[in-house]
């Protein structure tokens, strides 16, 4: 399936009938070798396979799982996206908190801000490397409104907007995330004040680890939409996978959205 078809479903109210049967022969297919697609540790915590993409449109499975230790972070959850994003929960609570972000560092009172105090970071990424640029645009934040999707729902975020997302009722989840570029947008995370301009190497983890938690996410799906699915008499096998090296990331991998030298990493 490709994003149009996806994205159709998904408005057409066909997603749950559809993308998790779809979802599990991708895991599948990964974690037995069939397919090139890589699965690459994000630094929110996630798993993410970056299924399509073409020009400004792509398709990733994001993946929540214990199996997989998380990369570490240099700045913090909050960020925001150069694209307008579409996704649909395979199971698990999905919880999005918007922030609300004013310009200025705030008035301290006591050594303590009022607001969490940070600075605006441009991701750029190229190849393995993201580049995190600061701006030294200083804002002040703290928590919105936020919302939580549950298993078989579908929910939107709009390009720009700032947010964290959490995982709720446990470890795992897993979504497909449609990703549309938004023209001159960028993609941006808070942190510290006092942190420079920084690269982080996207690290891949342990290959058995990477098996176990897309074969994991795979028996999820199938328990959680009964019914035609993923080849459930298999998934208890060890594939070939795990005698090779994970596919090579691509120097383009760009996350859910299709842009070169933009980041995976928010």
């Amino acid at each position: 399936m490709r994003y149009d078809e996806i994205r159709g479903d998904i408005r057409a109210g066909r997603a749950a009938r559809t993308l998790p049967a779809w979802a599990g022969r991708v895991l599948e297919d990964v974690a037995a070798g069939r397919s090139p697609v890589p699965a690459v540790r994000h630094p929110l915590g996630f798993l993410c396979l970056p299924v399509e993409r073409s020009g400004d449109l792509g398709v990733c499975l994001h993946i929540w799982t214990p199996e997989v230790r998380p990369a570490p972070s240099t700045t913090s959850p909050v960020h925001c996206h150069s694209w307008d994003l579409l996704s649909f929960v395979l199971y698990g609570t999905v919880r999005n908190v918007r922030m609300d972000v004013r310009e200025g560092p705030g008035d301290v009172v006591d050594g303590v801000a009022p607001d969490s105090a940070g600075q605006v970071f441009e991701v750029v990424s190229r190849g393995e490397v993201d580049e995190l640029r600061a701006t030294g645009r200083a804002v002040r934040y703290r928590p919105g409104p936020s919302a939580a999707h549950r298993t078989g729902e579908s929910y939107t975020l709009p390009a720009g907007v700032f947010h964290s997302t959490l995982i709720e009722d446990g470890l795992d989840a897993a979504t497909v995330a449609l990703g549309r570029q938004t023209p001159g947008g960028g993609d941006l995370s808070l942190g510290p004040l006092d942190v420079p301009t920084h690269q982080v190497r996207r690290s891949r983890s342990d290959p058995r680890d990477t098996v176990r938690a897309l074969l994991r996410s795979a028996r999820r799906i199938a328990a959680a939409h009964p019914g035609p699915g993923p080849r459930t008499a298999s998934l208890s096998q060890e594939p070939p996978f795990l005698s090779h090296e994970p596919p090579s990331l691509s120097e383009e991998f760009s996350g859910p959205h299709g842009r070169r030298c933009r980041s995976a990493r928010r």
